[in-house]
């Protein structure tokens, strides 16, 4: 059987104040053609019980977390700064625990910009709130008017890690559409790329044998229509995945 992968979703509270669940179809899509079933999970209430969200976890074998509003500064012990942007503390909680339940269960776990910057925070790490404002020297990480399958600057691969094993070069272009970043990583986990303005693109955890995490800044999954090797991360966490069953 093909395995099930959750994808975290947005809310969105549209006309006569309903609350809507959605992602964006890219997730989806290469999902599918990675091999593996999608199941978009909803912002669920933060006092579910957490018997409810582990029994949840039980039934996938692995979780993408999506892209998205910015993250609570409050959950890495900051106030927020002047540039920080919408954020959904619902999400936020809710997605917590979701991750640690999935890492209690140990399924293979992707993070994608904003699942990117969730997860470091819940492994202990902390973020900029806005590069633009707190590195120097950044460059334009968050452009506008630009297909997400185009290429928009260049990072660079580390020899030893994850995306070495399907990138076969040493620098690749990317996409780019976020204004917040890894600041400090967690203790478990390892950086897999840079950008040439020192802003942490990919990260993995410290023993990808015993736990698959890859958090990715960029967006792939916007990518993979356009350029097939961006389809291979996809292809390795479904089959990681799958291994879980």
């Amino acid at each position: 059987m093909k395995p099930l992968i959750g994808i975290t979703s947005m809310a969105e509270t549209g006309e006569r104040l309903i609350t809507k669940n959605f992602i964006n179809f890219n997730y989806v899509n290469s999902v599918i053609k990675a091999g593996g079933i999608p199941v978009i999970l909803p912002i669920l209430d933060t006092n579910i019980n957490d018997s409810f969200i582990n029994d949840y976890v039980m039934k996938l074998d692995g979780i993408i977390f999506s892209g998205g509003e910015d993250i609570s500064p409050l959950l890495y012990n900051e106030n927020p700064n002047l540039k920080l942007g919408k954020i959904d503390t619902k999400r936020d909680v809710f997605e917590l625990k979701l991750l640690a339940a999935a890492l209690e269960k140990n399924i293979p776990i992707l993070g994608i910009c904003r699942g990117c910057q969730i997860l470091n925070v819940g492994l202990g790490g902390s973020l900029y709130q806005d590069i633009d404002s707190q590195v120097e020297n950044v460059f334009n990480h968050h452009p506008t008017g630009i297909l997400g399958e185009e290429i928009y600057h260049t990072v660079n691969i580390k020899q030893d890690s994850f995306l070495k094993t399907i990138f076969t070069e040493n620098t690749i272009g990317v996409n780019s559409f976020h204004h917040q970043s890894v600041k400090t990583l967690a203790p478990s986990l390892k950086i897999s790329a840079t950008s040439d303005d020192g802003i942490i693109e990919a990260y993995e955890s410290n023993d990808m044998n015993s736990k698959f995490i890859v958090g990715i800044q960029w967006h792939p999954e916007a990518m993979v229509n356009k350029f097939d090797i961006f389809l291979n991360i996809f292809k390795l966490f479904v089959e990681k995945s799958n291994k879980k069953n």
